[in-house]
């Protein structure tokens, strides 16, 4: 059984930069043939897709994200962390880590994270 755990800061102050860390449980970030992905949802909104990390460690970002997105890996601990800089209150969503398989559905979540942007 796969697990996945976001953690991170609740609110955020506009023009900050957002830091959020996915740690995994039951499987290696690092093992084919999964992806990690970040994919957030705002009120009223449909879920949003960010980015994702390869288990060599590439990346792939949304189009409309891809300047101020960046996804990075801490293999030691199984885990991999989103930034997104220059917040502002349209970022406001529930962030979710995902796995994502080769038919680049997603198969795991983990619970969400509330972040809000405000000062």
């Amino acid at each position: 059984q796969v697990t996945l755990q976001e953690s991170g800061p609740g609110l955020v102050k506009p023009s900050e930069t957002l830091s959020l860390t996915c740690t995994v449980s039951g499987g290696a970030i690092n093992t084919d043939p999964y992806y990690w992905s970040w994919i957030r949802q705002a009120p009223g909104k449909g879920p949003e897709w960010i980015g994702v990390l390869g288990y060599t460690g590439v990346t792939y970002y949304s189009p409309t994200l891809t300047s101020r997105s960046s996804i990075s890996r801490d293999t030691s601990k199984n885990q991999f962390t989103l930034e997104l800089t220059s917040v502002a209150p349209e970022d406001s969503a529930v962030y979710y880590c995902t796995r994502r398989t080769t038919t680049w559905a997603e198969d795991y979540w983990g619970q969400g994270t509330q972040v809000t942007v405000a000062s």
